[in-house]
């Protein structure tokens, strides 16, 4: 039967991509790790009042960005529909 040797190609092929796999996730080199350690964080402790001020401060600049970017599009299809009623 014709096709053994490209088969048996094929596996082999795959079993060294599985061997190179396994030794590429032992040397990686990551921040994210498996320990169980519980790592310590020194966070500074806020009030109430001041979450809810950083709250509005960031609602505000998302407000002003979303305004910005349809003012934008609104220019950039004016801009279109103008070359193209010019064009046409």
């Amino acid at each position: 039967m014709g096709g053994e040797g490209s088969m048996m190609a094929a596996n082999q092929s795959l079993k060294s991509n599985r061997n190179m796999l396994a030794k590429r996730k032992e040397k990686s080199f990551s921040f994210v790790t498996n320990s169980t350690e519980k790592t310590e964080y020194n966070l500074p402790e806020i009030s109430e009042a001041s979450i809810l001020l950083l709250r509005q401060k960031l609602q505000r600049e998302h407000k002003q960005r979303r305004i910005k970017q349809i003012i934008l599009l609104a220019l950039v299809i004016f801009v279109m529909f103008g070359t193209l009623i010019y064009f046409a």
